[in-house]
């Protein structure tokens, strides 16, 4: 009986240890899968307060504009251009508030969303990391086929070859998919799964674009009308802003006025 006891005085740790080490194990297992559970919400989260940040740049930026814009018709006998530079700052200033609020209010609508499908989430659910990794293997898998089968590889020589612009453009959506992927499933950060996500949707955009203009059967279709147009009138608002911005350094650039020329504020 004393050898028996002798053991149990030596060793009565172990079984502690042993038990916590368990405990610790399992609530590190609990908590790496419920964090790739909610990866989808996290990055909402964070494209939240992101958008946040940028709202409140936006509104510093009105503020500014507005406080240059009476500064400058506050200046008697400042040149008209002065005025005109400060009120189209102002109007890019309150466009770009615009967007900034609206890319909020998308936010927090993600937001709600995610958390939505986190609580309806089951553990036979797919993680949202794995979401991505489908989409991004259905499109591989998608573009093999016209390397491997023949018959789409001389009906649509187009998707392998990289001298057309579509195809070029597949391929560099392709490597850049591939370098955002991450390789831990359950350590990406939401970080890495926004960037992920970026990227294969505009893998998906490119590879349809690359069917569509090679004439494959039954590819996505264009653009509707009102979404061309949408996407036009974005362009072109980035286009004025750059002008807007750049006007102020391409007028001092201006030689100064001969005596004999007429004022620029009449209309001859």
């Amino acid at each position: 009986m004393e050898p028996i006891l002798l053991i149990m005085a030596s060793w009565w740790w172990i079984a502690p240890a042993a038990a916590g080490a368990g405990a610790a194990t399992y609530a590190g297992l609990t908590t790496r899968s419920r964090r790739a559970r909610r990866l989808e919400l996290d990055a909402a989260r964070q494209e939240e307060s992101l958008a946040y940040r940028e709202l409140v740049a936006a509104k510093a930026r009105v503020r500014t504009a507005s406080a240059d814009m009476l500064t400058a018709k506050s200046r008697a006998g400042a040149p008209s251009f002065q005025t005109g530079d400060a009120r189209r700052e102002l109007l890019a200033a309150k466009q770009a508030e615009k967007a900034a609020s609206l890319a909020l209010r998308a936010s927090r609508s993600r937001v709600k969303a995610g958390y939505s499908q986190y609580r309806a989430a089951t553990s036979h659910d797919p993680l949202p990391i794995d979401v991505l990794y489908a989409a991004h293997d259905a499109i591989n898998t998608r573009w093999l086929a016209y390397e491997t089968d023949v018959d789409k590889a001389l009906a649509y020589p187009q998707m392998t070859d990289v001298r057309h612009p579509a195809t070029l453009a597949f391929l560099r959506a392709q490597r850049e998919a591939l370098a955002k992927r991450p390789t831990l499933r359950e350590r990406a950060t939401p970080q890495q799964y926004l960037e992920y996500r970026v990227a294969v949707r505009h893998l998906e955009s490119t590879f349809d674009e690359a069917e569509r203009q090679a004439g494959v059967a039954g590819a996505a279709r264009p653009a509707s009308p009102a979404a061309s147009a949408a996407a036009g009138l974005t362009a072109a608002a980035a286009v004025i802003a750059e002008i807007a911005d750049r006007l102020p350094t391409l007028i001092a650039r201006m030689p100064p006025p001969r005596a004999g020329d007429p004022r620029a504020d009449r209309v001859p």
